[in-house]
């Protein structure tokens, strides 16, 4: 059996008051990565599910032009769908337009999808409902301002949840048809074509990355009667919410950092009162012929199991709180600061990994420093001193 361990196994580290610091740090160090995590995951999810993860539409013009229409199915359609990454490719036709209520007035997105149900039916955000005073059943007149005035009577037949509460998630869904016809468009043409990719491809690098391949099938394919199209990742359409994950991210790199030095210093502050404790014990292992090194590996290795205890608790109680929050959103938030309306969060496993591999390094590089005080021990001093 290796002696340094046997001799660990046998010493006893009283320092309760470290453990619950290492416990405490490592249930921030996972929170604010399941957190992190969590408000990337919400907030790309959100907006894809009302913009799509990247739009080719009309070059140089914006998708809300009633007047520039693209081909609803390009000659060069198959590339795209080639493009590894690419998981569906969708038609769609926005339209601005006035909701009147009332005395209450309201701009908003209308997006003509393909969705079952009849004609001039409608589905609105819950933010849209909530300040419009409008409910499922309700008619919702709206106007179309161009070159007419239009005018529409919609049926409000669902409401749905705001997937982020932003002034550009006010999308109101309607059928296809319906805009088609308020353009005066024939079936080729759409607004814009929405590129959903697969989960694999959702980071900012990614998408940008998959906007470009995009962009330069449809410029390099195109036959001279096709309108050229221009592509465009979200995260060039929403430059502010991906600047305010990165910061997040910064934010949480920091926070990791910090609580590994707390939880570090917090350790060599325990093992160097268990060194003046065990002086007498040091001398003799000295007189036994153990090397400094020895010794040192056994304080280090009583040491490391208080680390890993800690951790496991940290870990416990943070996956815990994880669990109850994604069921009961228990813990909220003001959307006008955060963009969500309660503390997201999502376990991603190997980032979790990764934080409590680099802190468990840092602290026992850290203990490494309080170690040096065995060289300093004489046993003929200690032996006459018991």
């Amino acid at each position: 059996m290796n002696a340094s361990r046997f001799i660990a196994g046998k010493l006893r580290f009283k320092g309760k008051i470290a453990m619950v610091s290492i416990a405490i740090s490592f249930l921030v160090m996972i929170l604010a990565v399941s957190i992190s995590a969590g408000y990337r995951k919400e907030i790309r999810e959100g907006v894809s599910s009302f913009s799509g993860d990247i739009v080719l539409g009309p070059a140089g013009q914006s998708y809300l032009n009633s007047d520039q229409p693209v081909s609803a199915n390009p000659s060069y359609m198959q590339q795209l769908l080639d493009v590894e990454g690419v998981r569906s490719i969708a038609p769609v036709i926005y339209r601005a337009g006035i909701i009147k209520q009332g005395t209450e007035i309201h701009g908003v997105v209308f997006k003509g999808v393909e969705m079952e149900g009849e004609s001039l039916d409608a589905s609105i955000p819950s933010g849209l409902a909530k300040m419009m005073s409008i409910s499922q059943g309700d008619a919702m007149l709206t106007y179309f301002v161009g070159d007419n005035i239009k005018a529409r009577r919609f049926n409000v037949v669902s409401v749905y949840d705001n997937p982020l509460d932003i002034e550009e998630a006010l999308i109101v869904y309607v059928p296809i048809e319906d805009m088609r016809r308020l353009n005066e468009w024939d079936e080729t043409q759409v607004s814009a074509l929405e590129v959903t990719l697969g989960s694999a491809y959702k980071s900012s690098a990614m998408m940008e990355e998959k906007s470009a391949e995009l962009g330069n099938i449809a410029l390099l394919y195109a036959q001279e009667d096709e309108p050229t199209m221009m592509s465009t990742s979200i995260v060039r359409q929403f430059p502010q919410l991906f600047d305010w994950l990165d910061l997040i991210d910064f934010n949480v790199l920091f926070i990791l950092l910090l609580m590994a030095i707390v939880a570090g210093f917090n350790m060599i502050s325990g093992l160097l009162i268990m060194l003046f404790r065990n002086i007498s014990t040091i001398g003799t292992l000295k007189a036994l012929g153990m090397t400094d090194k020895g010794i040192a590996k056994v304080f280090l290795q009583v040491s490391s199991n208080l680390v890993l205890k800690g951790m496991l608790i940290g870990n416990a109680l943070a996956l815990l709180f994880c669990l109850i929050q994604g069921r009961t959103h228990f813990f909220k938030l003001n959307p006008e600061n955060y963009f969500v309306s309660f503390v997201p969060v999502a376990v991603n496993i190997p980032m979790i990994l990764l934080a409590d591999l680099a802190a468990y390094i840092i602290i026992m590089l850290l203990l490494l420093l309080p170690s040096l005080f065995i060289s300093k021990v004489d046993p003929a001093q200690t032996m006459r001193t018991q």
